[in-house]
């Protein structure tokens, strides 16, 4: 599997991105549910400059719930992160958690099923960004 498929350089501001990343995730049945600010973090809790940088939090109930039937120690790897950061360049740069390499490997079949599911999702809503721009 290519890696690349789940890490997206973007010709969008961060700001662009951050719009429509949750569109493209919505498309795929997944929700935001969390939001971290590493940024205002940083600043806030440190008192140091970092780039742009934002944490999502995203979910697909109907594989969230699918894959905590089968295995309710999941919820440690839930949701799925989504990263959107400001790269040197301005550019946006977008990726998510690889489930392949996350979920898969808890020796249950249904599991590596439904983590395969939800890489062949992640990785079309990433394509949907290159499509916006």
């Amino acid at each position: 599997m290519d890696a690349t498929e789940l890490k997206k350089s973007l010709a969008l501001s961060f700001d662009q991105a951050l719009e429509r990343v949750p569109e493209a995730l919505q498309a795929e049945g997944f929700g935001v549910l969390t939001r971290i600010d590493v940024r205002d973090t940083f600043t806030r809790k440190l008192g140091v400059a970092f780039r742009r940088y934002q944490i999502l939090g995203a979910c697909n109930p109907a594989l969230a719930h699918e894959a905590l039937t089968a295995d309710l120690d999941l919820g440690l790897l839930l949701p799925c992160n989504v990263i959107v950061y400001e790269a040197d360049d301005g550019r946006a740069i977008v990726a998510a958690v690889d489930p392949i390499q996350t979920i898969a490997g808890r020796g249950h079949p249904e599991i590596a099923s439904v983590a395969r599911r939800v890489r062949e999702k992640l990785t079309r809503a990433l394509r949907r960004l290159e499509d916006t721009q």
